[in-house]
């Protein structure tokens, strides 16, 4: 149970703000998006429990995606440069949602992974998780200091950040048996008892009636439309969702010392994809398997599938009772985002694996540091520096971990590295004899 709690709020705080984003991004109303965000937990808990049971099989999460996240909100932004409404915006991207759920499926089915499978090398797939490593951490790092819309940092808020990271890492690394399991959500229970205690000061306090809406909206964002543009940008966000799943799963067969089977993927994608069409009805982003689920793994060193299942049953219970979302989301974001922070760093590490099989000199670096080091400067370019580009192609090109992934599976498959690496020598050199101690 206590498993699944620390799973609770590791699903809570990876699904909360895509709805509420996406929400006032439309122009959506607060019912609309309090709705919006029940609708979210309760299929997000419902595909992770199924994926857990049914398909891939793995204590992986599975939730709204950031890859179409970060799309959408890319062309809301970019709404008015393409001369269309919030509605048309709402209408095309829920046609774009379907079709691309639709497509992926079908090429799943019909062996589309085995190529995938040969362009997605371990290198790409170390550039893969680095460079979301680096994304999560950016924005973790802004969530936990506070960091304002006017560029400042939160004193207060950055001081308790540092102290639960503390906290977190000193459970995790010194907790003897099962203490550093929880060493997460020891940290959330202490982070947020000290931020009401020295930052709020006003005591928890939630809503005091919940307003009564309807869950279930059939079509929220009107009828679907088939803007040729939306769709394609939409269908490129597809095929680079199923490296998700791809890679989630090779991070997990090491992690569980497994190897999994085709079957397990095409059942995930399927799956996967099964939800997203279900959610584009109504009114969620696609959905996918978090690759970030294997740092949590790694910190917490659970990996019964009854503990994920546990925490998604919860997050549905939460979904469907709105006292629980509404206490919930009490959460100070600033805590979630510092524990979060901690638990990323392990998949740093699981990044750097990655390479170990890979010979790296002055002339293969090229293969890692060029995409690794263009990804990240795209990361912190403003999206407003790429108004010049057409207005459907700036939510791809402006995405730091697209462009950099799309530059290693180039450079893999046009360059030849093997010819570049150091050559072992065939007679070890011994080392000289040293006369210091």
């Amino acid at each position: 149970m206590l498993a699944g709690v620390q799973w609770l709020f590791f699903l809570f705080t990876n699904t909360v703000l895509v709805p509420l984003s996406v929400g006032h991004a439309l122009g959506m109303t607060t019912a609309d998006i309090t709705a919006s965000m029940q609708r979210s937990f309760i299929l997000t808990g419902l595909l992770c429990i199924v994926q857990a049971l049914w398909g891939h099989r793995y204590a992986l999460m599975d939730g709204p995606a950031g890859i179409w996240w970060g799309l959408v909100l890319g062309i809301c932004a970019s709404a008015p440069a393409m001369g269309m409404d919030t509605a048309a915006v709402a209408a095309s991207l829920t046609g774009g949602f379907l079709l691309s759920g639709i497509i992926t499926a079908v090429l799943a089915l019909f062996g589309f992974l085995k190529l995938l499978q040969r362009i997605f090398t371990p290198v790409v797939m170390g550039i893969y998780l680095l460079l979301l490593t680096f994304q999560l951490a950016n924005t973790f790092f802004k969530g936990m200091i506070g960091y304002s819309v006017d560029g400042k940092w939160n004193l207060q808020l950055a001081g308790l950040s540092l102290f639960i990271i503390a906290v977190v890492s000193f459970i995790h690394i010194k907790g003897k048996g099962k203490l550093g399991q929880f060493s997460l959500l020891i940290g959330i229970v202490i982070g947020w008892i000290a931020y009401e205690i020295f930052i709020n000061r006003s005591g928890i306090t939630g809503s005091e009636s919940a307003e009564t809406t309807v869950i279930w909206q059939w079509l929220p964002w009107g009828k679907p439309a088939f803007e040729p543009g939306i769709l394609m940008v939409g269908l490129v966000a597809g095929l680079v969702n199923m490296t998700n799943t791809l890679t989630s799963l090779i991070a997990a067969d090491k992690l569980y010392q497994k190897k999994a089977g085709d079957q397990q993927y095409i059942r995930s994608l399927l799956f996967t994809n099964l939800f997203s069409i279900m959610g584009a009805c109504f009114g969620l982003i696609p959905f996918g398997t978090f690759a970030s689920s294997i740092g949590f793994l790694e910190n917490t060193k659970v990996l019964r599938r009854a503990a994920l299942v546990t925490g998604a049953a919860l997050l549905i219970l939460v979904g469907i009772i709105p006292v629980l979302s509404s206490w919930l989301a009490l959460l100070p974001m600033s805590v979630g985002s510092a524990v979060l922070f901690v638990a990323y760093l392990q998949m740093f590490g699981t990044a750097l694996n990655t390479f170990n099989s890979t010979s790296l000199n002055s002339k293969t670096i090229y293969r890692v540091a060029l995409p690794v080091l263009t990804g990240i400067g795209i990361m912190n370019v403003p999206v407003t520096a790429f108004a010049d580009f057409p207005p459907l192609l700036t939510p791809l090109v402006s995405n730091g971990l697209v462009v950099g992934v799309i530059l290693a599976i180039v450079m893999e498959n046009l360059i030849h590295w093997g010819r570049y690496e150091t050559k072992p020598s065939a007679t070890p050199i011994m080392p000289k004899k040293s006369y210091f101690r």
